[in-house]
Order: C-alpha cells, then sequence, then structure tokens
C-alpha cells in the first residue's frame, strides 16, 4: 500500500470557544477545514481520507458536538525530527433542524468565527449529500465564506459524497447543477463527486487538499 502524508494525521486538540484558539498549542501552519451539513458524511471522509476508522467521530445527535477538531499532518527530517505540516480541521455539522436557540448561536460563534476570522485557513473542503446538494444551509454557510476578507484566495473543494447512491445521469445533472453555482462564487472553487464508502475520489481529493496546503 502507498504511503501518503495523510496516513500521518493524528489528533493534536480540541476547541471548544473561539477565544480559546490563540491559545491552542497550535503550529503556525496552514489549515484545511471540513464542514457540512450533518449526515452529510464529513466524519466518513476524514477517515476515508487519512485511512483511519475512527479519527473524526460523528456525534450521535446531530448539532450535539461543537467543538473545533485539530488534526495533525506530520514529517520527518533526516535526523527523526517531526515537524508539523499543517492540520486538518474537523468543524461541526450544521444544517440540524432541532436545536434551540442557544444551541444555533454557539455554533455561529465558534464555527462562523473561524470561517470568518482564522488566517491560517487556506482551503475548506465543504461535503454535500450528492442526492441532496445546496440546501440553504450550504448556502449560508457559502456566504460565509464568500464574506471573508480574503475570499478571492481562498481555495474551496466541494466534495458531492454518497455519490455511489445515484445513477450516472443523476451524478451529472448534481455535479453540472453544483459547478454552475460555483462559477458565481467570489473565490475559486472546485467540485468533484465522492464516496466514503467506496473510497472513490480519494486521489482527486489528495490533490486538491496537497494545494490548499502548499498556498
Amino acid at each position: 500500500m502507498t504511503t501518503h502524508r495523510f496516513d500521518s494525521a493524528r489528533f493534536a486538540t480540541s476547541v471548544a470557544d473561539l477565544a480559546e484558539l490563540n491559545a491552542a498549542p497550535l503550529a503556525m501552519v496552514p489549515e484545511v477545514a471540513f464542514v457540512g451539513r450533518s449526515n452529510a458524511g464529513k466524519s466518513s471522509t476524514i477517515n476515508a481520507l487519512t485511512r483511519r476508522r475512527r479519527l473524526a467521530f460523528a456525534a450521535k445527535t446531530p448539532g450535539r458536538t461543537q467543538l473545533l477538531n485539530f488534526f495533525a499532518l506530520t514529517s520527518h527530517d533526516g535526523a527523526g525530527r517531526e515537524s508539523t505540516r499543517g492540520y486538518l480541521v474537523d468543524l461541526p455539522g450544521y444544517g440540524f433542524a432541532k436545536v434551540d436557540a442557544d444551541t444555533r448561536a454557539r455554533w455561529d460563534r465558534l464555527v462562523g468565527g473561524y470561517l470568518h476570522t482564522r488566517r491560517m485557513l487556506r482551503g475548506v473542503v465543504l461535503v454535500m449529500d450528492a442526492r441532496h446538494p445546496l440546501k440553504p444551509a450550504d448556502e449560508e454557510l457559502l456566504g460565509w465564506l464568500a464574506a471573508r476578507a480574503d475570499a478571492q484566495t481562498l481555495r474551496v473543494h466541494v466534495l458531492l459524497n454518497k455519490a455511489d447512491q445515484l445513477r450516472s445521469a443523476q451524478l451529472g445533472a448534481a455535479l453540472a447543477r453544483v459547478e454552475q453555482r460555483a462559477a458565481d462564487l467570489p473565490m475559486p472553487v472546485s467540485v468533484q463527486l465522492f464516496s466514503a464508502l467506496k473510497r472513490a475520489g480519494l486521489e482527486e481529493l489528495h490533490a486538491a487538499i496537497d494545494e490548499m496546503l502548499a498556498r
């Protein structure tokens, strides 16, 4: 099996409040955030990417987990010294129907604040269910990204997950719809079909994240 640098991913830290972020024990290296509606398959995508079974966890109750989880990507020099080259950041899922106003407000402060202001953020992997792309909550998320001061340089990669559950014609229609929407956004957006279950599309995802981390 070919070794890829995403295989080195390990849990680094969790942040429950935006005010804690600057004090968190994190290296000043590029970050790529993973975000998506609850049940879109975000955790499964991270686990497939890193070839780990339970690196990322899906909350049993949508909206319950309100943490930014940082996973470090490491490398070693010729002397065996380890260094962190980047972070994958697992953001709480959104679009949950039954949460109270306080929970939604915490999500807005934590995730919205991170996406709006995080200086080390180089790219976002937006996981959507290929059967139901561009829901209102997805559009709201895209709007937050578009409002960043550096939106024109922030790379967004839309991952149409669960593609294995659609026929070819349906896949083509979903891809065309999201690509058409992406063309109207101020930031560079790429779109791909993906299946975390079948591990289909991993190389394309690897390449997209590598490009983000190299920015």
